[in-house]
């Protein structure tokens, strides 16, 4: 078995040394690097291409966010997930924007941290609700704006029902069960998606969806 591989960024070697050991005990997750800066956590990403990097915002030389975005720059297919004590808006946006899978607070229970590993890995956003429809309200007009009909022809029809699907916060199971799927199938869209769009998660593919005026914030009601 494949196991995850694993990047911890955070100035705190506890709070590492507490999501290594917590990680670890995973049969499925392998912890390959700690960083304990920003500019670290860019090299080590460089170097090492973990499938999920687990980063928080506050570091020295270089923040959560610059970091994020120079990890997707190099190595767009690292999934970044940020666990943090901030849940300010202007963190939130900024951070989904750089290329962010996922968001959770530091008091999140261990459990749902490491199902959010595995659900980020698997290119699923772990966005809660709320800011799911923070994230739609913000970078969708209600209107939308015109896409092309070039843009729209990008995705197949069913491509484009999951990629709505996604956009309202539902899980593949979810979205399964909605379209009538399987759960492998609903999978193998997301994974056609982020192909054609260029992404590596579906965080990424809503928000440029949504940037493109691809549906708009009616088709998500």
């Amino acid at each position: 078995m494949d196991r995850i591989t694993i990047l911890l960024a955070d100035d705190h070697v506890l709070v590492r040394e507490g999501t290594r050991e917590l990680l670890e005990q995973e049969e499925d997750m392998k912890v390959v690097g700690e960083a304990g800066d920003g500019e670290e956590a860019v090299g080590l990403a460089t170097d090492l291409r973990p499938d999920v990097v687990i980063m928080d915002i506050a570091m020295p030389k270089l923040n959560g966010i610059e970091a994020t975005k120079r990890i997707k720059g190099i190595h767009p297919d690292s999934a970044i997930l940020i666990l943090s004590a901030y849940d300010d808006d202007q963190y939130v946006f900024a951070l989904l924007e750089a290329g962010a899978a996922g968001y959770l607070l530091k008091d999140v229970p261990s459990h749902e941290l490491v199902e959010a590993v595995r659900a980020v890995n698997a290119g699923e956003s772990i966005l809660h609700p709320a800011i799911a429809r923070k994230v739609i309200n913000r970078f969708a007009s209600p209107r939308g704006k015109a896409a092309t009909e070039a843009e729209l022809d990008q995705l197949s029809e069913r491509e484009m029902d999951v990629l709505k699907l996604a956009a309202k916060g539902m899980t593949n199971m979810e979205i399964a069960k909605e379209l009538v799927l399987s759960v492998r199938t609903v999978q193998g869209h997301l994974s056609n998606i982020f192909s054609k769009m260029q992404v590596g998660s579906r965080t990424e593919a809503v928000i440029k969806a949504l940037r493109k005026g691809w549906f708009a914030l009616e088709d998500l009601q």
